[in-house]
């Protein structure tokens, strides 16, 4: 390297460090709030804390079949409508799409009895209905995320009357059997859920995040910080890290008798895909699933694995079903340049498909 090429690269590498600096500077003197889940919308119906938006159409809707998609109890579903330019909901709407999405809201203390059962059996039947009604549609399509997409299985499996044409289940998991360091941190000769609902009753967000952040400690918890700092200088990957951020750290409290079901009939017996899984006193039966599946699967997820999010397919009675497999992380995959260039133009290719 010339002496030209070593003081080129030793300006650069200054100019970097003043940007990073004023940039910090910045960060810290005015903190904000970054501006999430802009995509125009609606409330259509409401229970409880819970909220149904239907996103306003941008131009023609050219599929027949609208969307309603769910997502976890825990964390808050604006994941899939982040930023502009960076969201699965604003994206799906520009294709042309009538999307509804479910909003189950922050629980409060009285809400700590709330199952399962209250969800996949009132809740999110209510929503469809009011789907159908505000489309005028006669079948829907439901896309379900995480926990999300489970109760989205169980769903389907309780209601095969329901006119459900298309399931997408993203980052599912259905099989317990092994979860990781899960399997390990929730056996339940060490972990008495029982002793912790009754002594929180609902469950706070920090202890669940927690949980997800320790199964790979070095990269939650320093791996974004220095990221951050490396890249300070470049206006627009501060702006998308700071949207992030502000998602993973604004959690919500999860219902503690869910709680109880999620580690206990799942994660310690699981009860699901073993068929003994029960809400309202029936057993759910994957079996009863008939509608086209797409099961989508982020490889280099390390909350949900591809052995729970697969098995899906030896319970279900689908003709038509596939599965998707991404190179991407959990949140990876329906958030950030990856997940628009690679993930949504296959989840619109296979829904347009389907949706006539």
């Amino acid at each position: 390297m010339t002496n030209t090429e070593t003081m080129d690269k030793a300006r650069q590498e200054f100019e970097r460090t003043m940007k990073r600096t004023e940039a910090a500077f910045s960060y810290a003197l005015h903190p904000k709030t970054p501006q999430v889940g802009l995509t125009p919308k609606e409330v259509v119906w409401t229970k409880n804390k819970a909220k149904l938006y239907r996103y306003h159409a941008v131009g023609e809707r050219k599929h027949a079949t609208p969307i309603l998609l769910v997502y976890a109890l825990i964390n808050k579903p604006y994941i899939l409508d982040l930023t502009p330019g960076n969201s699965l909901v604003e994206f799906l709407v520009g294709e042309g799409y009538d999307v509804f999405l479910l909003d189950w809201g922050t629980p409060g203390d009285e809400d700590k009895d709330l199952r399962f059962d209250d969800f996949v059996l009132d809740y999110i039947p209510r929503a469809v209905k009011q789907v159908l009604k505000h489309s005028g549609a006669e079948e829907f399509s439901l896309i379900g995320y995480c926990m999300g997409g489970t109760m989205s299985t169980m769903y389907a499996a309780m209601h095969p009357e329901a006119p459900l044409k298309n399931l997408v289940l993203m980052a599912t998991p259905v099989d317990f059997s092994e979860a990781g360091l899960f399997s390990a941190w929730l056996d339940p000769k060490y972990f008495d859920v029982d002793r912790i609902v009754d002594t929180m009753g609902n469950i706070p967000a920090d202890f669940i995040d927690l949980g997800s952040k320790l199964l790979k400690p070095l990269q939650n918890y320093v791996g974004p910080t220095v990221t951050l700092y490396d890249k300070l200088y470049d206006e627009e990957f501060v702006k998308g890290w700071h949207v992030m951020n502000h998602w993973v750290n604004d959690g919500i409290p999860l219902p503690g008798e869910t709680y109880r079901q999620w580690i206990k009939d799942c994660y310690q017996q699981n009860k699901l895909i073993k068929g003994e899984f029960k809400l309202g006193g029936r057993t759910v039966d994957l079996a009863n699933i008939r509608a086209n599946l797409l099961a989508v699967v982020a490889e280099q997820d390390h909350i949900v694995q591809t052995c729970q999010a697969t098995p899906i397919f030896t319970q279900v009675s689908s003709e038509d079903k596939e599965v998707l497999r991404l190179k991407a992380g959990h949140v990876g995959l329906v958030a950030g340049r990856s997940a628009k260039k690679n993930f949504f133009p296959k989840l619109n290719e296979w829904l347009a498909e389907r949706s006539f």
